[in-house]
């Protein structure tokens, strides 16, 4: 697998007799190529070859397992072409690394004890939840967007549904965010699949992953539960393909050619006519698309059902934007209704939530005489504060011991935003005698113990706490929402119902405050627990301006000389046009062999959907050449509807 553009194509070669049992598709092989020996997949075994020169041999088969299946195949081929990238480097993301000493282990034929039909009376409250189960389960392709209930048990309701599917004997594939959220759905799917069902996940190191792979190429498991490469995972009869919370940032691919795990599900589900079904307790653009374009149905739960599970929400009209009178309060910027929101729910034995956009001490700062943004000198990344008063880059941890504003001349700085450890020393003095827990970064706090205790979490770190907290507060919204970029509300949106749903209902006295303008589109979502209805607006603006989901989008990121030459090299579908270009955008990782400190530009090229194919047809051919010419000197990156694009 050689990876280059230009030569992302199948080869033939001969195949000697002593090899032509092992020599089956799929397998892993040996090859020489241009002179030296390159690991590669035997696609097909043909009669005869269409190349009309000289043919070399087949050197060796590494090992008789058929790991490359024909539905990989043709799923890695259609994302590459998809994404403008190889197939090589899709089947580097899709097959694990092998370990030889795994395949000689022996094949257990133990029969795996009967799934247990599950009670799926958890979906009745969800219109077309019972009839979407039936068909996945009955060998249909339905698919459909769920919207979760607040404080809905959605590791139990995800189970019942694999279970149900399974014991139809179809197969199943889940892809979750993160670890937290795979350790929640392996407790639920345990009782009712057993060892039918198996996690697939990096962190369980390269060879205990490569034998829970080989399980599932072998038929010996039919439900996969994962993070984002787990939507490759090779079932057998695949019936039902879930990606859940599909607008998380821990699903977008690192790696080229970049694919998000929602696409590719999609990818897999007309591929195969499995049922796909995408998930969430907010929804993103990308999916209100499928559901307006007719490709995907709803499965939502009534009004009435979703104002009974939700708590009450606030945000600030003009009066409550006053800052309550305990002057410890004021020193932790917590407005009036929040702090009494606080304080009830602690006189109730019950915890409360403090959602804080950033970790840290003072994680962005600027010189206190202009107010310019305080960058770093070595890379111009962002600068922030740690408790002792200490500069340091956020980006490549570079001190600054002697801080001069290249504006002014200022030598003092002033916080812009407040982070997590800060936030707990405030409302440590706010709240006196009662626990403080802080959850952020790779300091995740899972659960909290019942009773009363302050919980000051960043976004997607929030600990569960039995019964649920009795109050949230949201601060420093305008981080969130004043953020330059295409998904900036519909991020805010997801962070923040992430955070109510963790919130007892109303009915049980739960009660969220978000510390932000009530008459904000974004807010008001929130307080009317409204994502299909904001994805709607977010979709319909996007098509006003051209932006994905609306269009296909691509950006070129490098340096400025090579950004231009590539696309010298490229030929634009008609009706294509280009914006930029750029200076590469603030955190977004550089393209792998460029300096930190060189400039970088990015160009973005867009073109109607319909034209999308095309686009990425012509990015790979200019690649292609550009890869034959060894124009690869200094690094570029090209990604097709990349998560940021400005």
């Amino acid at each position: 697998m050689l990876g280059l553009a230009h030569l992302d194509r199948p080869f033939d070669y001969l195949v000697d007799a002593k090899l032509d049992d092992d020599a089956q598709p799929g397998v892993r092989v040996r090859v020489r190529f241009a002179g030296r020996l390159v690991d590669g997949y035997l696609l097909e075994r043909l009669d005869r070859s269409e190349h009309d020169g000289k043919l070399a041999w087949l050197d060796r088969v590494v090992s008789p397992e058929q790991v490359l299946t024909p539905e990989l195949a043709t799923l890695c081929r259609a994302v590459a072409d998809r994404y403008a990238g190889t197939m090589a480097d899709v089947l580097r993301l899709a097959i694990p690394p092998r370990h030889a000493r795994v395949e000689k282990e022996a094949v257990s034929h133990d029969v795996a004890r009967a799934i247990v039909v599950p009670d799926r009376t958890g979906w009745d409250v969800y219109d077309s939840g019972q009839s979407f189960i039936d068909g996945a389960a009955g060998g249909g392709h339905p698919r459909a967007c769920w919207q979760a209930l607040p404080g809905e048990d959605v590791a139990a309701r995800l189970a019942e549904l694999a279970a149900s599917v399974a014991a139809a004997g179809r197969g199943v594939v889940i892809v979750v965010p993160d670890q937290r959220d795979l350790d929640r759905l392996e407790a639920a799917c345990t009782p009712l699949l057993g060892d039918a069902c198996v996690s697939l996940v990096a962190g369980l190191g390269p060879t205990a992953r490569y034998r829970r792979w080989l399980a599932v190429l072998r038929g010996q498991a039919r439900v996969v539960i994962g993070t984002r490469s787990a939507v490759f995972a090779p079932v057998s009869d695949l019936g039902l393909v879930v990606v859940f919370d599909d607008g998380d940032d821990s699903l977008d691919e690192p790696r080229s050619p970049y694919p998000h795990p929602r696409e590719v599900g999609v990818l897999r589900a007309h591929g195969t006519g499995a049922a796909l079904l995408i998930g969430g307790h907010s929804r993103t653009a990308e999916a209100q698309a499928l559901v307006e374009s007719g490709w995907a149905f709803d499965v939502v739960a009534p009004r009435a059902a979703v104002r009974a599970a939700m708590p009450r929400i606030d945000g600030l009209s003009d009066e409550d934007r006053r800052v309550a009178n305990d002057p410890m309060a004021r020193s932790a910027r917590v407005p009036a209704i929040a702090f009494d929101a606080a304080r009830k729910a602690l006189a109730a034995d019950q915890a409360v939530l403090f959602s804080v956009p950033r970790r840290g001490y003072l994680p962005s700062v600027a010189c206190a005489r202009c107010r310019a943004h305080v960058r770093c000198r070595a890379c111009n990344g962002p600068l922030q504060m740690n408790d002792r008063g200490d500069l340091a880059c956020r980006w490549c941890g570079r001190p600054e011991n002697r801080f001069v504003c290249p504006a002014c001349a200022g030598t003092a700085v002033r916080a812009l935003m407040v982070g997590d450890r800060r936030t707990a020393e405030e409302l440590g003095r706010a709240f006196r005698g009662v626990p403080i827990v802080t959850s952020s970064g790779d300091k995740i706090v899972d659960e909290v113990p019942a009773g009363a205790r302050v919980v000051i979490a960043t976004p997607g770190a929030a600990p569960h706490a039995p019964g649920g907290y009795g109050a949230a507060v949201v601060l420093d919204t305008w981080a969130q929402l004043d953020r330059e970029d295409l998904r900036a509300a519909e991020e805010a949106v997801r962070a923040w119902m992430a955070v109510g749903t963790l919130v007892r209902s109303r009915e049980d006295g739960g009660r969220m405050v978000i510390v932000a303008d009530a008459s904000e589109s974004p807010v008001q979502a929130l307080i009317r627990w409204d994502p299909v209805g904001f994805a709607a607006i977010e979709l319909s603006h996007r098509l006003e301006l051209k932006f994905p989901p609306a269009v296909t989008m691509a950006s070129v990121d490098g340096p400025p000389a090579a950004v231009a030459a590539f696309l010298d090299l490229l030929d634009m579908p008609p009706g294509a046009e280009t914006l930029g270009p750029v200076p590469l955008p603030a955190g977004v990782r550089r393209p792998a062999g460029l300096d930190d400190s060189g400039p970088a530009d990015r160009m973005l090229l867009r073109t109607p959907r319909v034209a999308g194919r095309a686009l990425a047809e012509a990015l790979r051919a200019a690649q292609a050449l550009r890869n034959a010419r060894h124009d690869d000197t200094a690094g570029i990156r090209v990604q097709v509807d990349p998560p940021t694009i400005g």
